[in-house]
């Protein structure tokens, strides 16, 4: 499957990380929301050892069953 099919721009959400918890879990304030998200790191910034730290805009992709976000970009 093609990267891009995965990830499209449509699909991506910008917020601001607010909290970050255990497991690389992180609480992200959306852009035009008023309840924050649970998020967690996508595999790729795992593996490369990108850090999300408290303050960082972050785009990600809303899971449409369990509720949770993928982190996929540090902005």
């Amino acid at each position: 499957m093609d990267q891009e099919s995965s990830t499209n721009n449509d699909d991506l959400l910008y917020g601001v990380v607010e909290e970050a918890l255990p497991n690389t879990l992180f609480r992200v304030n959306v852009e035009g929301e008023n309840e924050p998200v649970l998020a967690y790191l996508s595999g790729r910034m795992r593996r490369f050892r990108i850090r999300v730290l408290v303050g960082d805009k972050v785009g990600m992709v809303v899971d449409p069953y369990g509720g949770k976000a993928r982190i996929t970009k540090r902005i």
